[in-house]
């Protein structure tokens, strides 16, 4: 990896955390230079403005949500069991290396909404992504006849996401663990309820 590469992949790291936690209007340039070390000339040397930090951080920390999902999958032998790590994981999210600040979905799909429309569809494309992940799950116990015929696949599929984000949307705002318990639970038996 050369030493911009590197450079690159430092800042990102640096500040994935940042705005994960303060959003895209709330860290400032002076964030970025203060949690890297780096000059400003030198984040705009690798970037070509805050958006592209925005959007790389955004990568980051999504994919860093996605190693800890795929690898409790590949654990799992039962298509049950694969979609029951979603609940497990983001019921015990603190076991897992989770980004700091929690789920980027979540932060990014509420702040971006209507103020930055390229960091929308990253997290547009990260719900789309999730769903089409948990539809082929999904189809696959339907197929190996390990869930019923007649499950509704995509419906399934987005009320699982709904449940998961909304659980943390709401355990986030209250503070009340047991929210988030109490949904992933919820979760859980649409999960066993496919069989």
């Amino acid at each position: 990896m050369s030493k911009a590469a590197r450079t690159k992949e430092f800042i990102i790291e640096k500040t994935a955390p940042i705005f994960n936690i303060k959003g895209y209007a709330g860290t400032s340039l002076n964030d970025i230079t203060d949690a890297t070390g780096l000059t400003k000339g030198s984040i705009y040397g690798n970037f070509t403005n805050k958006d592209e930090v925005a959007l790389a951080a955004f990568d980051y920390n999504l994919k860093c949500v996605d190693d800890i999902i795929s690898q409790e999958i590949r654990k799992q032998t039962t298509i049950q069991d694969k979609l029951l790590v979603y609940a497990n994981v983001y019921e015990n999210f603190l076991k897992y290396p989770f980004p700091v600040g929690g789920c980027p979905i979540l932060n990014t799909a509420i702040e971006a909404d209507d103020t930055h429309p390229a960091l929308k569809e990253k997290a547009a494309n990260a719900i789309n992504g999730w769903k089409s992940k948990l539809i082929s799950l999904i189809q696959k116990g339907i197929d190996a006849k390990e869930f019923r015929a007649d499950v509704n696949v995509e419906q399934t599929a987005l009320t699982m996401i709904a449940m998961i984000e909304g659980g943390i949307m709401i355990t986030k705002l209250t503070g009340k663990l047991n929210y988030r318990k109490a949904v992933m639970q919820s979760v859980e038996k649409i999960i066993r309820d496919l069989s």
